[in-house]
């Protein structure tokens, strides 16, 4: 894999998100309680809502605008909502946040 070194993990709030801008469009970079990270697409599938604005509850983020709740593990709806989220490799290296480069080229080429 190639890693592109987006920022530092300090720069994203426990709970909470920020956003990466790429050719595919936004990728939001959560953090949970628990500090950990994880990477997805920033759009909700069912109205486009910026999941980067939603609540990010234990590995899970809820959209702001009708409250489709998301895994940050699969990118799959729970409950009765049905629909997918883009998830891709993130890492953490010495205080750092790395994003799978190659994962990201390779889906905005599909």
């Amino acid at each position: 894999m190639s890693w592109i070194d987006i920022g530092h993990i300090d720069d994203v709030p426990l709970r909470g998100a920020r956003l990466v801008k790429t050719r595919l469009g936004c990728i939001a970079i959560f953090r949970t309680a628990e500090a950990e990270l994880f990477a997805a697409s920033n759009a909700c599938p069912h109205k486009g809502g910026p999941l980067s604005e939603g609540i990010v509850h234990g590995q899970s983020v809820t959209c702001p605008l009708h409250n489709w709740v998301f895994d940050l593990n699969t990118g799959e709806a729970r409950g009765a909502d049905e629909g997918r989220i883009t998830t891709y490799p993130v890492r953490l290296e010495g205080g750092r946040i790395l994003l799978d480069a190659r994962a990201i080229t390779e889906r905005s080429a599909a």
